[in-house]
């Protein structure tokens, strides 16, 4: 997966997958989406991209897999012990 953004007409494009594409749909009047022959989103380019959202950082987040065995994911959050605050006298 790549995303580029295009300064000089503001226009960030996600780019999913190396497929041709066969169809391109106007999602709304700044985002369309490109497939592939088998239906699948290619791309997705958005117009005005920088009215969108913030474009000064962009991040990314890879989460586990819900197939994961939970003891190799480690503890779940509601298992984390946060130490115990003792009142101040």
């Amino acid at each position: 997966m790549r995303i580029k953004y295009f300064e000089d007409t503001d226009t960030a494009l996600v780019e999913i997958g190396n497929s041709l594409i066969a169809e391109t749909r106007e999602l709304s009047e700044d985002v369309t989406l490109d497939f592939d022959a088998e239906g699948h989103i290619v791309s997705i380019t958005i117009e005005h991209a920088s009215l969108r959202g913030d474009l000064s950082e962009i991040s990314f987040q890879r989460l586990g897999s819900t197939s994961q065995k939970a003891s190799e994911a480690g503890p779940s959050p509601a298992r984390v012990s946060q130490p115990s605050l003792s009142p101040v006298s």
